[in-house]
């Protein structure tokens, strides 16, 4: 009951069959993190602080698309990908992590809930992004807890089509990150973004949603590292 409790509290629909394709989940990432480290986060944490969190979007009707392709970047131990993937079955997930053992876990996880529409891609966000078959593919972009706003929106434009969109997942508002992340979406061809607030756990978070424009300037991203050691600022 814990975790449809928790959905409720936080106005997220499901059904049962989610809960227990989520009860899978939970399950074994508690089995793997005990030898990966995949997340920190205390297993009885799990239902609000990773799947509440992560279906956060579902609560506002119009920021998840009903279809389409939909990449996340630093999915990680699968987080929002996943628990997206089991509640939006008509939307095709590729999940994209840097780490090859990382990727194992994904495409486990992903069989022992029964996603059919979940892809695993090992690859650096920055190479990702110059990859011809993921090049501006993607009616939707998600990151969760991978970097600050304006190296998001370099990570991520590269992958989302015109017309599409990117949601990052952050704290408690933050006007300079917020004013660095617009500064950098202009540049890369996302508009300025939007945000949605909501309190988790007793904590401000906040969802930043940027709508794509116009094309990615071919020079984005720019190469692995650069980004993270050189991120796009006024100035």
């Amino acid at each position: 009951m814990e975790i449809r409790e928790t959905l409720d509290r936080y106005r997220i629909p499901w059904d049962p069959e989610s809960i227990e394709r989520l009860e899978v989940y939970r399950k074994f990432l508690r089995e793997k993190n005990a030898v990966m480290d995949l997340t920190s986060v205390p297993d009885e944490e799990t239902a609000e602080r990773h799947f509440a969190d992560s279906l956060m979007p579902l609560a506002y009707p119009g920021i998840i698309p009903g279809e389409g392709r939909a990449a996340d970047v630093g999915s990680g131990a699968g987080f929002p990908g996943l628990p997206l993937a089991l509640f939006c079955p008509r939307v095709s997930f590729c999940l994209i992590d840097a780490q090859e053992k990382r990727c194992a876990f994904l495409r486990e996880c992903a069989s022992l809930m029964g996603l059919r529409n979940v892809d695993v891609i090992h690859a650096r966000a920055e190479d990702a992004g110059r990859r011809e078959e993921l090049r501006e593919a993607f009616d939707l972009t998600v990151a969760r807890a991978v970097a600050p706003l304006n190296v998001l929106c370099e990570y991520l434009a590269p992958l989302t089509k015109a017309g599409g969109k990117c949601v990052c997942w952050k704290g408690a508002p933050d006007q300079e990150e917020k004013r660095d992340g617009d500064h950098a979406a202009r540049i890369v061809g996302f508009g300025a973004g939007e945000e949605v607030a909501f309190r988790e756990a007793g904590a401000e978070r906040t969802l930043y949603i940027y709508r794509k424009l116009s094309g990615t300037p071919e020079k984005y991203p720019r190469r692995s590292g650069i980004p993270s050691k050189r991120p796009l600022r006024e100035g």
